[in-house]
């Protein structure tokens, strides 16, 4: 079985994974991620899966902080998420619509954002996983 500590630091690097996936993506094809986007703002539940999903993610970078290279920067990282995934569904379905729609008119402002999530991702798997000699020394001890 898992420790806890084991399991949120696998959930952590699936969402770095998640993170640099849609980074890459949208650096590549800003357009395909702009459409995938446009699905999910098709509908109100939409709109609340994502932002749910967004909370979810930030919750478990802010869980998983402690056990990391950099607990206050993760920590910050997940209340931004957090905020992210609460501020589209306090926004509404139309604002966010809005926001999607301005950001698709530069595809400039779409790849740096992609370049944002790449590195976030980027970092947050660097910071989760203890370098190898610290790997040793815990199984040492």
């Amino acid at each position: 079985m898992l420790s806890r500590t084991k399991a949120m630091r696998i959930a952590a690097l699936l969402i770095a994974f998640f993170a640099m996936v849609v980074g890459i993506v949208g650096i590549v094809s800003p357009d395909s991620l702009t459409t995938f986007r446009r699905l999910y703002f098709a509908t109100p539940i939409g709109l609340y899966a994502a932002g749910g999903v967004r909370v979810a993610m930030g919750l478990v970078v802010i869980l998983v902080a402690p056990t990391s290279r950099y607990p206050r920067t993760l920590r910050l990282l997940g209340a931004v998420v957090c905020l992210q995934g609460l501020a589209a569904t306090l926004f509404g379905l139309d604002r966010a619509r809005a926001i999607l729609e301005w950001e698709a008119t530069d595809t400039v402002l779409l790849r740096a954002g992609s370049v944002v999530a790449l590195v976030t991702g980027g970092f947050v798997a660097f910071a989760v996983t203890k370098p190898p000699s610290a790997e040793r020394r815990n199984v040492a001890h």
